[in-house]
């Protein structure tokens, strides 16, 4: 009876009969995958069970699956998907990672306008199945940010006289001034009395020390003043200040180097040679803010020290929560509403007024006439100048301080930071009336130099005070008791595209 029952019931008709082999269902998907088919490829990959879902998935070649991505964005989608439904227990080890950072690499190149919908699906079942891949992309974020801002920081530096000139220089006229010095010191303790320049050990004990007489004490004390006055001279100690800016470019390039070397392993065919290193870096950071966009909101608490994404100011003058472009706090404190306000409005009055004022009159300049996109990016580069040299003057007063009372400038203790809160809060009690001539100075070098091929915007005074009303604003902005810093999401370029 039994084999009778077995006859008249016969095979299933429905389609279903190879989901129960896991080599069955592997050898369709290769097939459909070969003919393009991921839709119908995700339809069987959506009703395999947690057993032959398990073989399949680690048998599978999800390499050839991320090259055709984002063809394939429709299985590998339901894969996941299927796994956060059944919720195999332990996970699978799939290649979560690789596949993220090949969607930040499409999102990092230009692309097609509806991939970001194509992709959605993908990147929330990413995040709700590897849940930490949120934080290694914030991290990565904010690690290509932070080098973007180093890749700044390598424009001129002040000499002994205030003067804006190259590191290099700098370096090398001090280090003239030194051996100048070291030189006549030399000679200066050739000549000292043998009272002072005593070297038998046993005239230096406490007894027979004890014992010198008033004469004596005396021209000790004229041989160690007149060594002291030759070495102990204000310009000598600017040699610290070069060696420390110089050991932090070393470590900027350092970072610049091993970001695009990480992006190199990610996208191996991307252009790395001719292609300006920021533009990459920037491009690969909104790629990465652009998948934890798509992933959703999670409970993960960020790690410790990651940019807060509240406070910001748009471009446009207005308050805003995206992302992409203006200016953002670092802490997630609420502003006091009032100074909130009349930060923003000053940043409005900037863009709206003071910058289309001064847009007026480069409209004037000969040289300039023709020009339209040079102009505004003149303009819009005087801000971010503004925000980084600002920045950069407040971290080195904070280092000033450290360093003129004896403190360990590496040191985290509190009574160090306890000590850098106050020179914050005398930095923000003095925005208003803080001497800002040598930034002004810094940032209007940096665009003559930049544009050298028109002297005319030496002499345009408007463009002057421009740079003026820029650096006052800045600096009152990174000095708030919840600082704005410059959004690190555009892409300058370079002036002599225009």
């Amino acid at each position: 009876m039994a084999d009778s029952r077995e006859r008249i019931r016969g095979p299933s008709r429905d389609g279903r009969e190879f989901l129960t082999s896991p080599r069955h269902v592997l050898r369709r998907l290769m097939l459909l995958s070969e003919g393009r088919q991921y839709r119908e490829a995700a339809g069987v990959v959506g009703r395999l069970g947690p057993s032959v879902l398990r073989s399949v998935i680690s048998e599978l070649p999800i390499d050839l699956l991320l090259e055709a991505l984002p063809h394939s964005v429709y299985l590998l989608e339901s894969f996941y998907s299927r796994l956060n439904t059944v919720n195999p227990v332990p996970k699978p080890d799939v290649p979560t990672e690789a596949v993220m950072w090949q969607l930040v690499r499409l999102f990092a190149n230009p692309h097609e306008s509806g991939l970001r919908q194509r992709c959605s699906k993908l990147s929330q079942a990413l995040g709700r199945f590897e849940p930490s891949l949120k934080v290694t992309l914030r991290e990565r974020r904010k690690s290509l940010d932070n080098t973007v801002q180093g890749l700044g920081r390598h424009g001129l530096t002040a000499d002994q006289n205030g003067q804006l000139i190259c590191l290099h220089i700098a370096l090398k006229s001090e280090l003239q001034r030194h051996i100048e010095v070291y030189k006549q010191a030399v000679h200066k303790l050739e000549e000292l009395s043998a009272l002072t320049i005593n070297q038998n050990p046993a005239l230096s004990s406490h007894q027979r020390l004890l014992g010198i007489s008033y004469a004596d004490i005396q021209q000790r004390l004229i041989d160690n003043k007149t060594l002291l006055t030759i070495l102990d001279k204000p310009a000598l100690k600017q040699l610290p200040l070069l060696i420390e800016n110089l050991t932090q470019r070393v470590q900027n390039d350092k970072e610049v180097l091993c970001a695009v070397g990480q992006i190199k392993r990610t996208d191996p065919q991307a252009n790395f040679e001719k292609r300006p290193a920021a533009g990459l870096l920037m491009n690969f950071s909104r790629g990465c803010d652009v998948i934890l966009n798509l992933m959703g909101p999670d409970d993960i608490i960020p790690p410790r020290g990651s940019v807060s994404e509240k406070g910001k100011v748009g471009t446009d003058g207005s308050s805003n929560s995206s992302f992409s472009d203006g200016y953002h706090s670092d802490d997630s404190a609420t502003h006091n509403s009032e100074e909130s306000s009349d930060l923003v409005n000053s940043f409005k009055k900037l863009y709206t007024q003071s910058r289309t004022e001064t847009l007026e009159a480069l409209d004037h300049l000969p040289q300039l006439k023709q020009s339209h996109s040079l102009k505004e990016k003149i303009l819009f580069s005087i801000i971010v100048l503004s925000f980084r040299s600002t920045h950069s003057l407040r971290e080195r007063k904070v280092v000033e301080v450290r360093r003129t009372l004896c403190c360990i400038l590496e040191s985290s203790d509190e009574k160090t930071l306890s000590l850098d809160r106050a020179v914050r809060a005398h930095l923000y009690d003095t925005i208003d009336t803080f001497p800002l001539g040598d930034v002004e100075r810094q940032v209007s070098n940096q665009v003559l130099s930049t544009l050298h091929e028109y002297p005319c915007l030496e002499t345009c005074t408007p463009l002057v005070h421009y740079i003026s009303v820029c650096v006052r604003l800045a600096w009152k902005m990174i000095n708030q008791k919840v600082p704005y810093y410059l959004d690190n999401d555009f892409n300058l370029g370079n002036y002599e595209h225009y």
